[in-house]
């Protein structure tokens, strides 16, 4: 079968946009009031699956078919067991693209549990927030995150501290890498690619001075947009450092990626920093 070429999908694609916009603010609202009234009275299971459920047919309605693919010896942490996932970073779509397929809840800056509904979702669905900036505030919340990576819960960090558009990898800061050592469970890389006929894209990347809303038109009106996640090895901590490990997934990472050793890495990037999700594109931040 032919398919329509982009220069003729993206008129149609805008034509449709501000329906599906429509549908993203009530499936928006839908979520938050679920977490915020709904969630206290439901056990961890219900919870994580309804997540799941939403963060699915959030990427349905920006038009973004997920793709998983996965290596001989690439395994889910067993019940109650705890691990570290590591993460190139491109968009705000991310999020919602690894937990459609796991349970995670990421480490944030605090400035999001300020926005508005997205901050109390957030927040009621176990966001750990953390100040950037403050030493002492990424050493309370290693410690926080260690606790609940102790007790098998799922966290999922961004270690390159912001975005790219995808074609290049920044160093992966180690600070927040700690609590998977101090708690002793794995580490586990996951490579984002975005694509569009199986060519890279930067149609749902978030970056310089791009608006949320900018970014969101680009995204609803990108033709056949994918994102495939790798699900890597897992990268067992006993005996290594932070710095090993954070060395180890980045270099996990661009392999997944395809990208050669000088786009897989900015070494300009400060050897410590407090990664956390980003919230505005490198320009706004």
């Amino acid at each position: 079968m032919t398919l329509l070429p982009h220069r003729l999908l993206v008129p149609i694609l805008a034509l449709l946009a501000p329906l599906a916009l429509c549908a993203i603010v009530l499936h928006l609202a839908w979520g938050m009031l679920t977490a915020v009234l709904l969630f206290p009275l439901l056990g961890q299971d219900t919870r994580d699956a309804l997540v799941r459920f939403w963060s699915r047919i959030v990427l349905v309605l920006l038009g973004i078919r997920l793709e998983l693919s996965t290596e001989s010896d690439s395994v889910l942490p067993g019940p109650g067991q705890g691990a570290l996932f590591v993460m190139n970073h491109v968009s705000w779509v991310d999020v919602f693209v690894i937990c459609a397929l796991v349970p995670v809840r990421f480490v944030a800056k605090s400035e999001i549990a300020g926005w508005p509904v997205l901050g109390r979702f957030a927040g009621a669905v176990g966001t750990v927030f953390v100040e950037r900036g403050r030493r002492h505030a990424v050493a309370h919340v290693n410690a926080a995150v260690a606790a609940r990576l102790q007790a098998g819960a799922l966290i999922g960090i961004f270690p390159e501290g912001t975005t790219t558009d995808g074609s290049r990898l920044l160093r992966f800061h180690a600070n927040l890498i700690q609590p998977a050592i101090d708690a002793q469970v794995p580490v586990v890389p996951l490579a984002l690619h975005y694509h569009q006929d199986n060519s890279p894209s930067a149609a749902a990347a978030f970056i310089d001075d791009m608006t949320l809303a900018g970014s969101l038109w680009r995204t609803l009106i990108a033709p056949r947009l994918a994102v495939r996640v790798h699900w890597l090895p897992s990268l067992a901590v006993a005996g290594q450092s932070r710095h090993d490990l954070a060395a180890q997934a980045q270099a996990a990472i661009g392999r997944a990626l395809q990208l050669d050793e000088r786009g897989a890495l900015d070494a300009a990037a400060p050897a410590e920093a407090a990664p956390v999700l980003q919230s505005q594109p490198q320009g706004g931040s």
